[in-house]
């Protein structure tokens, strides 16, 4: 094998690889976070998660590119653990396609999809129509790098160390090895298979060899999913503890029938002389087969892995972190179903901050109105957990900005962005209230009964209001409507509140001290009246809680 080979085997590995991470970048532009709505009216039912599974992954050629996006959509909340194993079970069955694609040749029309899609997005000014084009020129570039690196394996029939390497893998524990190190290191199965299927189509392994490597290789393939669970939640990580157990029960029974049946010799009867197509068909039979064996039991191994993982609470409890959403690192930025994680995340990290701040708006008013210094500091101590989130969620928000190619989610994710601001706001007005004790205790201000009722009002109103802004599920118009009544109905309470206050002080029954904080809290509960009207016109008036 000359230098050259060399240099062709990796340039065709990187061109099937890219072809790949066309096909996954041109659907999640295409898709985006209606992958969302797609999967949640799919996954409902086992077979039909299995088919969406199988579907993705026969669209973007990737197993890997599937397992990593369904992680992603159990670590945002948007997926249960229960419907991703219908997901995982069916992304096997999808990347056997690329197998069968290359034992049928495809390959010779590979250069006409690479025309096809770059005249896509060369000569048709659509958008829409450029992210169709990124995947069938994706598929095109896919089989012109399997094409090389099918004829840089060529000279190595003539080695005759790779050869007697080649035998060498006739034992089922170094095949397996084999398959698993090779796959883990390109992270790819479809293309550690194709590598396979060019090794046989060149004459240098047969079927009987190649079997137990095959195995492997589907092994192999988890060490994608698992990278991408590292810094996830339990759920998360749960996930891609399925996908292993699934691969691995999977090559341990076919590894033992084939050892004592005559499987493999049946598989090769069915396509004599073609190695490439019989390491397509026993890749599919492996996949297929599993998935009807273990379909019965998926609910038992999302069992199973919380046994595997079980939940560790106590790892969080009084450590501020985000519990849906995680820092991408740059090799995820583009994975397929991004905005649909990226969306569900955020919101969700939301609901978190709108449940912190109501809770602080609350306490801030029993604080001021009962004189409870004691729970300054638990309000404090929540203000600077809300502040982390907002941080930590509009650094998230901007990362995703980035990479973001739908205009339409581009849109919602900014306003996610604005709200993320609004609720900071909130709980900063609620520290203001809170605050205001230091200052009562210190001059001696007491409140009379009229005051605390109004306290006692405002109180009410904003909790009201924060709880119904959690809760909306749709856009519709009673929940604008409803929206712009809390508003209102918090200024109305606020002018009414100060001209009963200006009556007080006409009266002298209030102090100049005890008239001029609460002024200030009638503006920050006015504040808080504004900022809850800005979150629900950035959410489209109710999407928070979609």
């Amino acid at each position: 094998m000359k230098i050259t080979d060399f240099f062709s085997l990796l340039g065709g590995l990187a061109l099937f690889l890219y072809g790949m991470q066309m096909m996954s970048n041109g659907l999640e532009a295409a898709a985006g976070n209606k992958m969302k709505q797609i999967l949640e009216k799919l996954t409902a039912n086992r077979f039909l998660g299995v088919l969406v599974g199988a579907g993705i992954t026969a669209v973007i050629q990737s197993s890997s590119a599937t397992t990593v996006m369904v992680v992603g959509f159990v670590n945002s909340g948007m997926m249960t653990l229960k419907q991703a194993v219908w997901i995982i079970m069916g992304a096997n069955i999808g990347t056997t396609i690329t197998g069968q694609l290359i034992a049928l040749d495809v390959g010779q029309l590979a250069p006409l999809f690479a025309f096809a899609g770059v005249a896509l997005i060369v000569f048709v000014k659509k958008q829409k129509v450029h992210h169709y084009g990124l995947i069938v020129a994706g598929l095109g570039i896919l089989f012109i790098g399997m094409e090389m690196m099918s004829g840089a394996m060529m000279p190595l029939r003539e080695s005759e160390a790779f050869v007697s390497l080649m035998t060498k893998f006739s034992n089922p524990v170094l095949g397996i090895l084999a398959g698993m190190i090779f796959t883990a290191l390109i992270q790819s199965s479809s293309a550690s298979v194709g590598i396979l299927q060019a090794l046989a189509s060149s004459g240098l392994i047969g079927l009987p060899n190649a079997v137990f490597v095959l195995f492997g290789q589907n092994i192999g393939t988890c060490i994608t999913a698992i990278l991408a669970a590292i810094g996830t939640n339990r759920n998360a990580k749960r996930t891609t503890v399925i996908h292993l157990m699934f691969n691995i029960i999977g090559t341990t029974i076919f590894t033992i029938v084939c050892i004592l049946t005559p499987l493999t010799s049946l598989v090769e009867s069915w396509t004599p002389g073609n190695v490439s197509a019989q390491i397509a068909n026993m890749h599919t039979l492996f996949n297929i087969v599993t998935t009807l064996l273990l379909l019965p039991f998926g609910t038992y191994l999302a069992k199973l892995a919380v046994k595997i993982l079980p939940e560790k609470q106590e790892e969080m409890e009084g450590v501020m972190h985000m519990e849906f959403i995680h820092p991408m690192e740059t090799k995820r930025d583009t994975q397929i179903g991004l905005s649909a994680i990226a969306v569900t995340g955020i919101k969700n990290e939301l609901h978190r901050m709108i449940g912190m701040a109501k809770e602080n708006v609350e306490k801030s008013f029993v604080c001021v109105k009962d004189g409870k210094r004691e729970l300054l500091e638990e309000v404090r101590e929540r203000e600077e957990y809300i502040d982390y989130l907002n941080k930590e969620i509009s650094k998230y928000i901007s990362k995703v900005l980035v990479n973001e190619s739908n205009p339409g989610d581009s849109q919602y994710i900014s306003a996610l962005f604005k709200v993320c601001g609004n609720v900071e706001r909130i709980g900063d007005h609620a520290m203001n209230i809170c605050e205001y004790t230091k200052m009562i205790e210190k001059q001696g201000i007491t409140f009379s009964a009229e005051v605390k009722e109004e306290m006692d009002e405002m109180r009410e109103i904003c909790g009201k209001a924060l709880d119904f802004l959690s809760q909306i599920e749709d856009n519709s118009g009673k929940n604008i409507q409803a929206i712009e009544d809390f508003e209102q109905k918090i200024d109305d309470m606020t002018e009414d509140y100060r001209q009963k206050q200006m009556v007080r002080m006409q009266k002298g029954t209030c102090s100049e001290e005890g008239c001029i904080i609460y002024s200030e809290m009638l503006t920050d509960f006015e504040r808080i009246g504004d900022h809850i009207l800005n979150i629900g016109q950035e959410m489209g008036m109710g999407k928070v809680g979609a």
